[in-house]
């Protein structure tokens, strides 16, 4: 066979596999569509739609007047379906290089022509889902949509969006432990998972199609359910006093060198949380927020414990504040075990002293003595002040305190009487303390500490948490009155906590310096660690805030609850009592009152405001008034001859600045506050004393503003 033939045969062979293939492939096509066709649409219409969940806008908290702690912000994926039925080529055309440029224009990225030539070969291409732009926010998709062809709608221009939520903390670590995180679609502590149910919303759903690469868009714009926006919650935190707190807690971790530490500040009538503070050194040599120590965190409290157990002691009527006792020179045994002061004296003291000066070894053996046939009745006494018990705080994770009876053989022994009695051997945490040193202060009612207020929806408040009491009483009137004079007696002269005096107010409290044990070694390991803290209220006469510090494992300068932890304590009371002129002595502000030129004249007292309204006053009733200079408000002064108008500069409304209304009256406060977007609270009558933003600060429109009028 020559070569000719044999060429002619192969390109035979070939071009009849071809032709076989091919009428193979149209006999199947033939078959999916008449044969089994029904089979397959059907099986196409569950693939490429489905009814898909519409997660809900989740809530906003907010601090006590009305400032944004923690929002989602909203974060768009911006792509494009060229193919859409409603994107003729007309319109393509006629917007593409009016669409590019706005792009460009807005997002800064890309020349016009980049944009213009990315959008012409997708639709080239036939992109049913082409990327536009990743991350685009809020502001810049409200722009986006009114650039030509998006324009017209998702359904003429294919426009099809992706939004998501970055869940956003606007003060930064401040109270970030307490007001949790939302890492996927849930809350996983704090707040946002304490209050889960309200701030989630209800979710919706939609018929969505699923395109090339598992991309799905919205079948229909009406089609489905909307979802539920959450709702708002409105929180107990002081936002100033909470960056106060936090500043001061971390000054003194950094001073002495400490791991870990809290504070928490609580009005001590309703149990609100004002301030609530959790930091750790973290690797890179800073502090952070990354665990609630105040709240999942229970150890040995040391010496703030011995109120509590002298109390039961005075309750049962075993133990009286005038006993005396001697101090054995700092050092008592007990079966074998010696329980030493840290700077024991020798001599007699009384129970009242032995609070006083922190004293281990008289209150143990009165503790003893008391309770050494009957321990379970001292333990008794504690749980019926309510140290037993968890307080039931909305934020998951609060730690069970644990106090051990002669009941539990494996953890009672012959030193646990003495040694719980100085707060070893039984754990409780920092605000499970604080709670009980509230209920003190406030006349033996101990209350739950509250970190809610209030629920509200597009704001109309829908819910409201009441104060709650835990324990209408933890002891009589007369030991309260009794505890109340020695706490007092701490921070004066001879005190353990004597460096708190204040000039102006009164602290009483109580100091703690507590050994860290380590696991099994126990006390007697290397390189001792120690928790310092100190607990008490103001002012101490009238109680209006309780307060708690606790610092952990520090290493320099000393380990003493009222070197260590005591500064946190004074900083925090300092910023209340400066802010709050209801807590200042009546007394104090009189004298301070008439002090001030204008007391010491005829003419009449004005209120700051308007000036023409204020001119127009004067004028009719015949008060000479000078003018200082131009503007349309002013405040006032009253000199020997005149009142003295002086121009008040307001922040112009462009820089959107909170006016300083202090001294004015209610009309005109109203006046300048809510035409910047405020809404005002008002507390009193008469002139404004104090503005809760300061004047001058950057406003967020729609944040509350308290004004305190007297």
């Amino acid at each position: 066979m020559n070569r000719d033939k044999v060429i002619r045969l192969r390109a035979t062979l070939i071009y009849g596999c071809l032709i076989l293939f091919a009428i193979a492939i149209v006999v199947r096509m033939f078959s999916i569509q008449l044969v089994e066709g029904e089979k397959w649409r059907a099986m196409e219409s569950t693939v490429a739609t489905a009814v898909r969940t519409v997660q809900p806008d989740r809530g906003h908290i907010y601090s006590d007047d009305g400032r944004l702690l923690a929002t989602s912000v909203p974060e768009y994926d911006v792509r494009m379906d060229m193919r859409a039925e409603g994107l003729t080529n007309a319109l393509f055309e006629a917007g593409i290089d009016s669409l590019a440029m706005g792009l460009s224009s807005l997002f800064g990225d890309r020349p016009p022509a980049a944009y213009a030539t990315a959008l012409r070969n997708a639709r080239a291409q036939g992109e049913r889902y082409f990327l536009v732009k990743r991350k685009v926010d809020h502001e810049q998709m409200i722009a986006l949509r009114a650039l030509p062809i998006f324009r017209e709608g998702r359904l003429k221009s294919g426009l099809i969006v992706q939004k998501k939520y970055e869940r956003k903390q606007w003060f930064g670590r401040l109270a970030r432990r307490t007001i949790g995180d939302v890492p996927t679609d849930s809350g996983n502590y704090g707040l946002e998972r304490g209050f889960e149910q309200y701030l989630h919303g209800t979710a919706g759903n939609r018929l969505e199609r699923r395109l090339v690469g598992g991309a799905w868009i919205p079948v229909d714009d009406n089609d489905g359910q909307d979802p539920v926006a959450g709702l708002d919650i409105h929180t107990t935190i002081d936002i100033n006093l909470q960056d106060v707190a936090d500043a001061a807690l971390e000054q003194q971790l950094r001073t002495n060198g400490a791991h870990h530490g809290c504070v928490v500040v609580m009005e001590v009538a309703t149990g609100r949380v004002k301030a609530i503070s959790n930091l750790s050194l973290v690797r890179d040599s800073t502090y952070a927020e990354i665990e609630n120590y105040a709240v999942g965190h229970a150890t040995e409290p040391g010496s703030t414990f011995k109120t509590a157990s002298l109390m039961v002691g005075m309750e049962d009527g075993l133990i009286r504040p005038t006993d005396l006792w001697d101090t054995h020179c700092g050092d008592v045994v007990f079966n074998g075990k010696h329980l030493p002061d840290s700077h024991g004296k020798c001599g007699t003291i009384t129970i009242a002293q032995a609070l006083k000066v922190s004293s281990n070894t008289v209150t143990s053996q009165a503790i003893v003595k008391a309770y050494q046939k009957q321990p379970q009745k001292f333990i008794d006494g504690l749980h019926r002040m309510g140290l037993g018990a968890p307080l039931g705080v909305r934020i998951p994770g609060e730690a069970m305190p644990i106090l051990y009876g002669p009941g539990d053989k494996k953890m009672w022994s012959g030193i646990s009487l003495p040694w719980n009695s100085v707060g070893y051997g039984l754990t409780i945490t920092p605000l499970q303390t604080l709670a009980f040193y509230n209920a003190i202060a406030n006349n033996g009612r101990m209350m739950q500490p509250q970190f809610v207020t209030s629920i509200s929806r597009k704001g109309k408040e829908v819910e409201r948490f009441e104060p709650l009491v835990i324990r209408e009483r933890i002891a009589s009137d007369a030991v309260l009155r009794d505890i109340r004079a020695m706490l007092a007696s701490v921070v004066d002269t001879g005190g353990t906590a004597v460096n708190l005096r204040n000039a102006h107010f009164n602290i009483a409290g109580k100091t703690g310096t507590a050994q860290i044990a380590s696991g099994n070694a126990g006390y007697k390991v290397n390189g001792k660690s120690y928790q310092a803290s100190f607990v008490g209220y103001f002012p101490a006469e009238a109680p209006r805030y309780s307060c708690i510090v606790v610092v952990s494992s520090p290493t320099q300068k000393g380990y003493y609850g009222n070197a260590v932890a005591g500064p946190v304590f004074k900083a925090v009371a300092e910023k209340l009592y400066g802010n709050r002129t209801d807590l200042q002595d009546r007394t104090q502000l009189a004298q301070l009152d008439s002090l001030r030129p204008e007391h010491r004249t005829q003419m009449p007292i004005s209120y700051a405001g308007n000036a023409h309204d204020l001119l127009t006053a004067a004028h009719a009733l015949n008060i000479p008034v000078s003018v200082s200079g131009p503007g349309d408000w002013v405040g006032t002064r009253a000199t020997d001859s005149a009142v003295v108008l002086s121009p008040r500069a307001m922040p112009d409304d462009g820089l959107d600045m909170v006016p300083n209304v202090v001294g004015m009256g209610l009309k005109d406060a109203i006046y300048l506050l809510e035409n910047r977007g405020l809404r005002v609270r008002i507390s009193g009558t008469g002139m404004v004393r104090r503005q809760s933003i300061m004047p001058g600060s950057r406003l967020v429109k729609g944040s509350a503003i308290t004004i305190e009028l007297a």
